[in-house]
């Protein structure tokens, strides 16, 4: 069983967080809000989903590497791990 589904519950709730900021940012383009108040919007979202994948990060450094049932998973686990910070820092 994955880490994301011990967690589920907590997860979706970060989610629906996210949903929420976003549709603010949407909200206040359509009201033609200060651009200063949508770029503070904008780093709130941002934020969150940082901390979103950050959170989902280190739960998988944990499970899948630290926890690994052998050296082979662990590669695998890394090699996950190299590809999302390959496409996260582009």
């Amino acid at each position: 069983m994955s880490h994301t589904t011990h967690q589920k519950k907590k997860l979706i709730a970060r989610v629906s967080r996210l949903r929420g900021q976003l549709e603010a940012v949407e909200r206040a383009l359509e009201a033609e809000r200060p651009c200063g108040e949508i770029l503070q919007l904008l780093a709130s979202v941002r934020g969150a989903l940082t901390g979103l994948t950050g959170e989902v990060l280190d739960d998988h450094l944990h499970e899948h590497v630290l926890q690994a049932v052998d050296e082979k998973a662990r590669a695998e686990a890394v090699e996950e791990i190299s590809e999302v910070l390959r496409t996260y820092i582009r």
